[in-house]
């Protein structure tokens, strides 16, 4: 990429993500399959281009009345489930690929959704907003409802470093798999700029041998 492209980019950047430390929560029980993106963010709240407030709107037809006034048989509304571990049913941000889902996940404070399965789209949206998205065995997942259910103070362990999630009740723990650069990228607390910009040394030096007639113009700090 052109080194006058990176300059331009970089003035536009305003997000810093924060590095992913190993996490240990209680959770936030979600057995539900199938929750596409209109149930994690309804599309009427699709028109602000920041990602401030969405956390307030998350699960909004589920978590509200038509009044505004919250549902008291709905999860996030029960005081007795905190934590920054969201647990889900099977297949969780199929639908539309708004990115708006995974900043209504992370403005809720949200570090780790669990699941047996996710859509793609929405896996890779979490990734790129600081979100670790952790596919476990329909078992594993099972287990942890389970534990839940009978005590709601139950913690997961969520290791990214070693890839390990561990069911703190019972001690049983799985590996997870994720994309290596993603993988970086959330232990550094880098987004796709960031880590361009930590290879300026090498992209200078590229641009440099592509065209020696014409070296870059100072740098890219």
């Amino acid at each position: 990429m052109p080194i006058r492209v990176i300059r331009v980019i970089c003035v536009l950047k305003t997000t810093i993500m924060e590095k992913f430390k190993t996490i240990t929560s209680s959770v936030i029980p979600l057995p539900i399959e199938n929750v596409d993106t209109d149930q994690i963010i309804p599309a009427r709240f699709l028109k602000a281009t920041d990602k401030e407030g969405f956390g307030d709107n998350l699960f909004a037809d589920w978590r509200y009345q038509k009044d505004g006034t919250p549902k008291s048989d709905f999860v996030l509304n029960n005081p007795t489930y905190t934590g920054s571990i969201l647990v889900a049913g099977k297949n969780f941000g199929s639908g539309s690929s708004r990115e708006h889902a995974a900043w209504a996940i992370g403005g809720y404070g949200f570090k780790v959704v669990v699941s047996s399965f996710f859509a793609d789209i929405f896996k890779n949206n979490a990734l790129n907003n600081g979100i670790l998205p952790v596919v476990v065995s329909p078992e594993f997942l099972n287990d942890i409802f389970k534990a839940v259910k009978k005590n709601p103070k139950t913690t997961l362990t969520v290791n990214l470093q070693d890839q390990v999630i561990t069911n703190n009740a019972n001690q049983a723990g799985e590996t997870f798999e994720i994309n290596a650069y993603k993988k970086e990228c959330l232990l550094n607390g880098l987004d796709d700029i960031d880590y361009l910009l930590s290879k300026k040394e090498l992209i200078e030096e590229f641009e440099r041998k592509r065209s020696p007639l014409n070296p870059p113009r100072g740098n890219l700090g």
